[in-house]
């Protein structure tokens, strides 16, 4: 391996058991990307070069991690676990770099701006070994104490469960959980630590008296928010509740109007002078166009949506694409591999699978349209079905441009109707119509003179009997 400025050691080795879950806890979704990535992420932004995840060995995490960021992540596994201490000396066996930055895969609250102050307090003329994030806490309980020498300098840090006094339990700065130091240094640190605790582990934290001997200590006061972790579903919630609301915040500086409290998740893209109502859920790599209109409730995933668009309270779209001004919904539904061009628009529960909507085209009302190409400014009447799946295969309709399916008609697919075609109201359509035809597919009408009343009695005794229990 080459030598490389900056590595990271991020600690994922914990079973997680309070998750509750056959999920490992790090890969558990927060805000749409696994809980891990974003102690990653933090650790590139803030100039790191590699990274070295201690993990438990599930084939998750590694999946995951090399599809995410390549290369530039290496893991490997700490077998048994046996403390912070032990995972951090697996994960400098990985690291050749002079200096390394050490964190918890479990806290996604972290910014890189937080971690590159602690890498320039390593790094600063004059500058020690190690450098601690520290945190002060109206209530501390639960986290391990800053203590300090007659001098103010940092000499230990003590687990909760070690203290020794009400004095140390009452100490408001804490361990946030993240390190930056010369690697040689928290080498020959680590290899002296002991699980003399209650836990019988290697603690981390005993690096930092160990260091302290000899060299100073220097403390890096970050935000309380820096060191929230996560184990278990409560503390999730929490972290991502936070990670929303900074989401919201950096959209609406970023130029977008951000009405109530919208979930958007941290890969999502808007345009300026997008508005996005109360209520809506924004998810995975979706991409919004300027000026776009999100309203009250609608659930987009995945999506491309161009500039302009306007989608109605309640539409649904899910790893489809929408052009430049197109209008969908209220109620409407795209499902995967839609296609809704510029100008065109998909109203009242309307539902589209595997469909393109060409320019201008319309469906404006209760219609189903699966696996179809509809031609440009072509229209589709209310109620119309293309019936597409055979109870074995999906077959094709294919709607020429210009052309106009009336009300409640049926198309049976595969089946083509022709460029300007027209196809009367009420039709079912099993078989191609050509270019400026018309198609018309109706059972032939009958009026019997006088007839309601004679069947509205004969449905008025049938009820009666039924009710005597003479018929069922």
């Amino acid at each position: 391996m080459g030598m490389s400025s900056l590595t990271a050691v991020i600690l994922a080795a914990g079973l997680g058991k309070r998750m509750k879950s056959a999920l490992p806890k790090v890969m558990h979704p927060i805000a749409g990307r696994p809980l891990l990535h974003y102690a990653v992420r933090a650790a590139f932004d803030a100039g790191v070069e590699r990274a070295v995840v201690v993990s438990n060995g599930r084939t998750e995490i590694r999946d995951s991690l090399s599809h995410a960021f390549g290369d530039r992540v290496v893991t490997v596994v700490q077998d048994p676990p046996r403390g912070t201490g032990d995972a951090a000396r697996v994960g400098l066996e990985q690291v050749d770099s002079e200096r390394v930055l050490i964190l918890c895969g479990d806290t996604p609250l972290v910014r890189a701006e937080e971690l590159s102050e602690l890498v320039r307090a390593l790094d600063a003329p004059g500058a020690d070994e190690l450098s601690v994030m520290t945190c002060k806490l109206a209530e501390p309980a639960g986290y391990g104490r800053i203590l300090r020498d007659a001098f103010g300098l940092v000499s230990e840090i003590r687990e909760e469960r070690d203290l020794q006094s009400l004095e140390e339990h009452a100490i408001s700065e804490v361990n946030a959980g993240m390190y930056a130091g010369k690697t040689e240094v928290l080498r020959r640190a680590l290899a002296q630590i002991s699980p003399n605790n209650a836990q019988g582990e290697y603690y981390l934290t005993d690096v930092i008296a160990l260091v302290a001997r000899t060299s100073r200590v220097t403390a890096v006061l970050g935000p309380g928010e820096a060191l929230v972790g996560v184990n278990d579903r409560s503390q999730l919630a929490k972290a991502e509740a936070h990670l929303f609301e900074r989401i919201r915040v950096r959209h609406a500086r970023n130029g977008v109007t951000v009405r109530g409290a919208p979930f958007i998740d941290e890969e999502v893209e808007i345009g300026e002078d997008a508005r996005i109502e109360d209520g809506v859920i924004l998810r995975g790599q979706t991409r919004l166009g300027a000026r776009t209109i999100v309203d009250v409730g609608c659930v987009v995933t995945n999506s491309l949506i161009g500039a302009d668009a306007l989608l109605k309270p309640y539409t649904v779209v899910t790893s489809s694409c929408v052009g430049d001004r197109a209008e969908l919904g209220p109620f409407a539904h795209l499902r995967p591999e839609s296609e809704v061009e510029a100008d065109a628009h998909i109203g009242n529960f309307v539902e589209t699978k595997k469909t393109r909507v060409r320019r201008g085209a319309k469906a404006n009302h209760l219609a189903y349209l699966g696996d179809a190409d509809i031609g440009e400014r072509a229209n589709v009447g209310a109620g119309t079905i293309f019936c597409n799946y055979d109870g074995f295969n999906k077959h094709k309709t294919v709607i020429g441009a210009d052309a106009f399916i009336g009300s409640d008609s049926q198309l049976v697919a595969p089946v083509v109707v022709g460029r300007g075609a027209y196809v009367a109201t009420g039709t079912t359509v099993t078989s191609d119509v050509p270019e400026d035809a018309l198609a018309i597919g109706r059972i032939k009408q009958i009026n019997k003179e006088g007839y309601a009343p004679k069947l509205k009695a004969r449905f008025a005794a049938l009820k009666a009997a039924v009710a005597r229990g003479e018929k069922r």
